[in-house]
């Protein structure tokens, strides 16, 4: 299976892959960004056995995205972007939502204990 259909076809799954990576750290961190007109909160997770990053965005709107970013065998970097449905965002734990709507508003990242994602 190629990156794309593991981001378009099974992005609830990626994000328990995500949150199962995050419950077993002592801190979790949540970056806030913006670029132009756009902001966001971000949870990510590094693997780099296979040189690739998997990031939960949440943007204004309640909009919520997945991101795969990974490097091919020439060392460029690519990144592949799913915006979730209301169905994938059910498989986002409310406790990961709070979190990541009060880094994007108060525009400020932030660290918890890593078992609060699960919650």
């Amino acid at each position: 299976m190629n990156y794309e259909d593991l981001v378009k076809d099974h992005a609830p799954q990626m994000i328990d892959l995500l949150i199962k990576d995050m419950v077993k750290k002592s801190t979790v961190e949540f970056f806030f960004n913006f670029e132009e007109e756009d902001q966001w909160s971000i949870l990510t997770m590094h693997d780099y056995k296979e040189d690739k990053e998997i990031s939960l965005r949440l943007h204004p709107g309640d909009v919520f995205d997945l991101h795969l970013g990974y490097y091919d065998e020439e060392d460029e970097f690519f990144e592949i972007v799913k915006v979730l449905s209301e169905q994938e965002k059910k498989a986002i734990p409310d406790g990961l939502k709070k979190l990541m709507r009060k880094v994007l508003a108060d525009e400020e990242g932030m660290r918890v204990p890593g078992n609060l994602l699960s919650k």
